[in-house]
C-alpha cells in the first residue's frame, strides 16, 4: 500500500485563484473581439510596458537580432532544431493516407491534411523559452502548415535575441512582440493587422492556459496545459543526488509546480529530501523551486515494482522519469504519462530543450487520455468515400431500412433515390 513520506499542502485557494483568472480572461478576449488592435495595444502597455508602433518585427528587426547572437548560440539552436525536425520528420512517417475497397464498388479513404493557419505562442518572462519556438513553429513546418506565426512577450520593451532568432531559424512566417492572453486572443479572434489563425499552440502561464480553454472550439489547440510537472520513479539503485537535482530542475518552473517522487527504497526517499533542502539553498532559483517543492512536493513511498507501476499510472505525470534497475519494464507496462525518460544517462531537460522529442505535454492528468504536442497534431485525419452505381443500390438498401428503423425520413429519401436510380446497374450484374 503506497503512503506519503510527504504531502503538498493543501491548495485551498486553488478553486478562487482558477476563478479569477477565468474571469480576468473573459474580460480580455471580450475586449480584444470588440476593439481588435486598439485593445491589444492598451493591453500590451497595461501589462508589459511595452507600446511599439508596429508589434510585428519587420525583417530587418530579426536579422538584428540573429545577428547579435553568438556564434554558440546559433550553432546551439541549429543543434536543438535539427533534432527536433529529424524526430518529428520520422513520426509523419508513420502518419499514411489509405484508400481501401471494403465491398466491390465501394472505395473509403483518409488523408492527413495539415492545418492552413498555425499560432504559436512562445513564453517570456523570467524564463526565455527558446525551446518552445523549437517544439511549436518547427514541428508546425515538419506538418506542412501553409502559415505559421509566432508571439513571444517583450522582455523589459526589448525582444530576447536567442527567442527571435529561434523563431526566425524554425521558419515562423510572422513574428510579433506581443505577450499574455492579448497575444493568444490577436492570433485566434484576429484583428485589423493580424489574419486569424486556425489553431494555437504553446505553452504558458494560467492566464494563457485559460484563454487557450476558452478560445478552444473557435480555434483548435493543442493541449489544456497546466503547470509543469514531475514524477520520479525510482529504486534502491538510485540516489538522493540524482532525484533531488532532477526534481528541483522541474520545480523552478513555477510555485505551483509539482514535483513527486515514488520510490521502492525509503533510503532514497530519505535521502532525496536531505539533498533537496541543501541543494535549495544553492540553487539561484531555489526561491521558485523552493515553495513549488514546500507546497506540491510529495514523496510516496511503494511496496513493489507493480505497486509503483500503479501509483505511476494513477498521478499520469506529464513528465516521468525512471531512475530503476530495469527502466524498460516500466516502458512495457505504464500506459499514462506525457513522456518518459527512461534510465539515469536521460532527464526531463533533455526532452525540454534539444534531444528532438516535444516538450509540450498532458498535465493535470491529461495524460489519461492524450499524448503531448507532435506532427500529428498539426494535421486532420479526413475520411472521403467513393461508390460505382451498383453498390450504390446494394448499400442503400441497407441504409434504407436503418434509416427507417430512426425514423430519418429524409435520410431514408437519400438513399432510396439511389436504389431507384442505380437498382437495374446492381440487377444487371
Amino acid at each position: 500500500m503506497p503512503r506519503h513520506l510527504k504531502k503538498g499542502a493543501a491548495a485551498d485557494t486553488k478553486a478562487a485563484d482558477e476563478a479569477k483568472v477565468r474571469d480576468i480572461v473573459t474580460g480580455i478576449l471580450a475586449d480584444v473581439s470588440k476593439r481588435g488592435d486598439a485593445a491589444v495595444r492598451e493591453l500590451s502597455k497595461k501589462f508589459d510596458s511595452f507600446e511599439p508602433a508596429n508589434f510585428r518585427m519587420s525583417q530587418a528587426d530579426i536579422e538584428a537580432c540573429v545577428k547579435s547572437c553568438s556564434k554558440q548560440t546559433i550553432d546551439d539552436i541549429k543543434f536543438a532544431q535539427t533534432q527536433i525536425r529529424r524526430f518529428a520528420e520520422a513520426q509523419k512517417t508513420a502518419l499514411k493516407d489509405i484508400e481501401v475497397e471494403t465491398l466491390p464498388g465501394v472505395k473509403l479513404g483518409h488523408k492527413n491534411i495539415p492545418v492552413n493557419n498555425v499560432g504559436c505562442y512562445i513564453p517570456g518572462g523570467r524564463y526565455p523559452m527558446v525551446a518552445s519556438a523549437h517544439m511549436s513553429v518547427l514541428t508546425a513546418r515538419v506538418a506542412g502548415c501553409k502559415r505559421v506565426i509566432a508571439c513571444t512577450p517583450p522582455t523589459k520593451g526589448q525582444p530576447h535575441p536567442a527567442t527571435i532568432a529561434a523563431m526566425h531559424m524554425a521558419g515562423a512566417d510572422e513574428i510579433y512582440l506581443l505577450g499574455g492572453v492579448q497575444a493568444v486572443a490577436a492570433m485566434a479572434l484576429g484583428t485589423e493587422t493580424i489574419k486569424p489563425v486556425d489553431m494555437l499552440v504553446g505553452p504558458g502561464n494560467a492566464y494563457v492556459a485559460e484563454a487557450k480553454r476558452q478560445l478552444y472550439g473557435r480555434v483548435g489547440i493543442d493541449l489544456f496545459a497546466g503547470p509543469t510537472e514531475i514524477l520520479v520513479i525510482a529504486d534502491d539503485t538510485a540516489d538522493g543526488e540524482m532525484c533531488a537535482t532532477d526534481l528541483l530542475g522541474q520545480a523552478e518552473h513555477g510555485p505551483t509546480s509539482p514535483a513527486v517522487l515514488l520510490t521502492t527504497s525509503e533510503r532514497v526517499a530519505r535521502d532525496t529530501m536531505k539533498e533537496i533542502e541543501r541543494q535549495l539553498k544553492i540553487l539561484q532559483t531555489g526561491d521558485i523551486a523552493g515553495q513549488a517543492w514546500r507546497d506540491y512536493g510529495e514523496v510516496i513511498l511503494c511496496d513493489t515494482v507493480d505497486e509503483l507501476v500503479a501509483e505511476a499510472d494513477r498521478i499520469a505525470s506529464e513528465h516521468v522519469e525512471v531512475l530503476t534497475e530495469n527502466p524498460r519494464y516500466f516502458l512495457q507496462k505504464m500506459s499514462n504519462y506525457g513522456a518518459l525518460f527512461l534510465g539515469k544517462q536521460t532527464n526531463v531537460a533533455y526532452g525540454d530543450k534539444v534531444i528532438g522529442t516535444n516538450h509540450t505535454l498532458p498535465t493535470n492528468g491529461a495524460a489519461r487520455y492524450t499524448g503531448g504536442l507532435w506532427v500529428g497534431k498539426f494535421m486532420k485525419t479526413c475520411t472521403y468515400q467513393e461508390v460505382t452505381e451498383s453498390a450504390s443500390a446494394l448499400v442503400g438498401e441497407y441504409c434504407s431500412r436503418l434509416c427507417a428503423i430512426e425514423n430519418f425520413w429524409g435520410h431514408k429519401e437519400q438513399a432510396d433515390l439511389r436504389v431507384r436510380r442505380y437498382g437495374n446497374a446492381k440487377a444487371a450484374e
